[in-house]
């Protein structure tokens, strides 16, 4: 089996079992699409609302991908403050975990009534709250375990701690890095849609399920649930892309 093959064959592979056993069980059950639409039953929802799920589905998108790039940077910043200083880490660290230790559901009534009408801001900011610890903690421990005969050296060279990042952290850091970016990536899409779901008059896939859920529109409700877990894997294959371009090296083949 080629390389090709083995990276898309089997998951299209895996996603047509999964449909076909989430179809049989529905049959099985005789569940109306009120209780568990079925794979069926939402070909002729994405058809009805095709243009709503382009639109809302481009505003959901470009809000997670704003704010997954907002997180990127605060995250590398933060982890290399821990990183490089132990004075900091020691600091920040118990603030991080504290903030990340509360479920973001109750952050964003907050976020919305401090920013009222503001959607776009409230959802990138919630998208960047939630999907900016994984990243930050990635680059802590990565620099922090540094070895340090390495950064001895080209201090002693007279090197810079930002020539010692470029030169030897980086590097280092990348595989930690993307791994934790592959995990923000569904994060950013769960913030991202917690705050369209609870603004009123916001706009995206969150707001659309939220209109299947008021007008009973069940197909629609499950069809917007597929719509953003394909989102999700398509940005999580552009993570995978990047990773392969920067840190290729890192990545072992098991057969």
């Amino acid at each position: 089996m080629s390389n090709w093959q083995r990276k898309f064959g089997i998951p299209v592979v895996a996603m047509i079992v999964f449909a076909l056993f989430w179809e049989a069980l529905v049959w099985i059950n005789d569940w109306p699409n009120y209780v568990m639409a079925s794979p069926s039953d939402l070909g002729p929802a994405f058809w009805q609302y095709r243009w709503m799920f382009l639109e809302h589905g481009w505003d959901t998108l470009w809000r997670t991908v704003v704010g997954l790039l907002l997180a990127i940077v605060f995250g590398v910043l933060i982890g290399m403050i821990m990183g490089f200083s132990r004075i900091m880490r020691e600091a920040l660290y118990p603030l991080l975990v504290g903030f990340n230790a509360i479920p973001k559901a109750t952050v964003v009534p907050v976020v919305a009534l401090l920013f009222v009408g503001q959607h776009d801001m409230n959802t990138i900011l919630i998208a960047f709250m939630i999907s900016f610890f994984p990243i930050a903690v990635s680059i802590s421990i990565g620099l922090s375990t540094l070895e340090p005969e390495y950064r001895d050296i080209l201090a002693s060279l007279g090197a810079s701690k930002l020539t010692i990042f470029r030169k030897i952290a980086l590097p280092k850091t990348l595989p930690e890095f993307f791994g934790a970016l592959k995990v923000a990536v569904t994060l950013a899409f769960i913030g991202t849609n917690l705050m369209e779901i609870v603004e009123p008059h916001g706009r995206g896939l969150g707001h659309l399920f939220d209109s299947g859920k008021i007008n009973a529109d069940y197909p629609l409700m499950f069809a917007v649930l597929i719509a953003l877990a394909l989102l999700g894997i398509a940005l999580y294959y552009v993570v995978v892309a990047l990773e392969k371009m920067f840190a290729g090296w890192a990545e072992r083949e098991h057969h």
